[in-house]
């Protein structure tokens, strides 16, 4: 669902993303693992059609990132920490709002609602203000108007950034109840520990380089069963 080739990010001498090549399957949780500064948020930038590589390209649902950017936005939901919506709408208006740029309105809109709400959980986010919300239920709200559209790919970069203990785990549980419906999801961060609950393979980048790749198990033993030992390894090792 995921395919990047030689992927590429170059400031001036500065290469952010460095010929980076990984794939990600259907129905599969793709750990994007790598320090700050590591090119992370870059790369998925680049998938999301953000930004321009500066070599190489990607394929998401079928789609090249160069020649059919409209289509991949079709076809993905991107889900980052601090996302904002508008604080004097209700959940249930930013969602009938973002849902229309995707044609999902009239009953179709109805059906995906009820669908996001009982996956979320969120049945008391609808009709609340968002500047009355906790930051669990905006990051809900955040979550559900990526999702509408039903994308076969979704990224999500540090998504649980400033998240209490609570939203934090219904963010992860959400990550499993969605691949299980046979999504794909792209899982970057630096907490190891979410990763390790989650990914099903890992890719371990620093400075826009891929360094290490394989499956969550692989890196487990890597670590001697901790898979923060695993990346500071490989990291240490590519040093």
């Amino acid at each position: 669902m995921v395919e990047t080739q030689n992927l590429s990010k170059r400031y001036r001498h500065f290469r952010a993303v460095d010929a980076l090549s990984f794939r990600v399957g259907a129905g599969e949780v793709y750990g994007l693992l790598g320090p700050n500064g590591a090119g992370k948020t870059t790369t998925l930038r680049m998938l999301a059609t953000l930004l321009q590589p500066s070599e190489g390209t990607a394929n998401v649902a079928g789609y090249d990132i160069r020649q059919q950017p409209l289509e991949v936005r079709r076809n993905l939901g991107i889900v980052n920490g601090g996302m904002q919506v508008y604080e004097r709408l209700t959940g249930r208006e930013v969602l009938r709002f973002f849902a229309s740029f995707y044609g999902v309105e009239g009953r179709l809109f109805d059906h995906r609602l009820e669908w996001v709400t009982h996956l979320l959980r969120m049945d008391d986010v609808l009709d609340k203000l968002v500047r009355e919300m906790s930051t669990g239920m905006r990051q809900k709200t955040v979550i559900a108007r990526a999702i509408l559209h039903q994308p076969p790919v979704l990224l999500l970069d540090e998504a649980t950034a400033g998240l209490d203990v609570f939203a934090r785990r219904a963010l992860l549980d959400f990550v499993l109840e969605y691949k299980s419906l046979g999504k794909s999801l792209i899982y970057s961060t630096h907490v190891m520990s979410e990763a390790e609950e989650v990914c099903d393979r890992v890719g371990v980048i620093n400075r826009g380089k891929l360094v290490y790749e394989g499956t969550k198990d692989d890196a487990l033993r890597l670590g001697n069963g901790n898979l923060e030992r695993a990346f500071i390894r490989r990291l240490e090792e590519a040093a």
